[in-house]
């Protein structure tokens, strides 16, 4: 039995979100090309769902490409955008029968019209899994998601009184979808950089240097060892949490 099963069976994070950063510097080690490290970072994430499914996690969101993200070269932007696609070609069928449930946080706006086909054919497809929700935040930005619910609470004529946390939240991309417990980033980078900004208020944070292609079950088993040994107190006292 490893040490995961023996300590934190009653531990492991419900939902638990992903920076997948450090691509670009895997190649730059390797003398490849980005596009190398983007590929590499998908067939990666195989890895990571399987390994989430096995560690008993029920949500998994990836920061697959943000609402800046379409700031960089345009021929890698292209390249990104032909990867989602061919890895939702790919990756699909076994996805679906292994019962996970494809979810899509963000907008379509900009999105080439076979990749947004892709996208709502795979959703459409494993609407009714439930062993793994896999969120794909493509197209996604922190602030751009609160900008649009802002925007749909005054459409919907809501007053002020009306809008509390529980309001807003239904109001997001990720409605219906608790927050997130553990957000790990890799690539040793200290930002946010504008993900789950409402979501991830009071999750835990996992930093490691270690490069997302490299990021492999092994890792995230650190991550959820180190998840496991953390107290959270949600603003109270220790003392609080152990009474409670």
């Amino acid at each position: 039995m490893s040490e995961l099963s023996e300590t934190t069976l009653d531990k492991v994070p419900v939902h638990v979100g992903i920076i997948m950063d450090g691509n670009g510097r895997w190649t730059a080690e390797r003398g490849l090309q980005r596009l190398a490290g983007h590929r590499a970072g998908v067939e990666n994430l195989r890895a990571i769902i399987r390994a989430s499914v096995e560690f008993g996690i029920k949500y998994l969101t990836v920061y697959a490409f943000s609402t800046e993200n379409w700031g960089r070269p345009r021929a890698e932007v292209r390249g990104l955008m032909r990867l989602l696609a061919e890895a939702i070609e790919k990756e699909l069928a076994e996805l679906n029968e292994q019962g996970v449930c494809i979810r899509h946080l963000g907008h379509m706006e900009g999105v080439p019209g076979n990749l947004v086909k892709k996208i709502t054919d795979a959703v459409e497809a494993t609407k009714d899994n439930d062993r793994l929700i896999l969120n794909v935040a493509f197209n996604y930005g922190g602030r751009d998601e609160m900008v649009r619910a802002i925007q749909s609470m005054i459409r919907d004529g809501l007053q002020p009184k009306e809008i509390t946390e529980e309001r807003i939240s239904q109001y997001l991309f990720t409605k219906d979808i608790p927050d997130p417990d553990l957000v790990i980033r890799t690539s040793g980078e200290f930002r946010t950089s504008n993900f789950l900004m409402w979501q991830a208020a009071y999750a835990e944070w996992y930093i490691t240097p270690v490069y997302w292609p490299s990021f492999g079950k092994e890792e995230l088993r650190k991550a959820l060892l180190n998840y496991a040994n953390r107290e959270r107190r949600f603003g109270k006292t220790s003392d609080q949490v152990k009474g409670s």
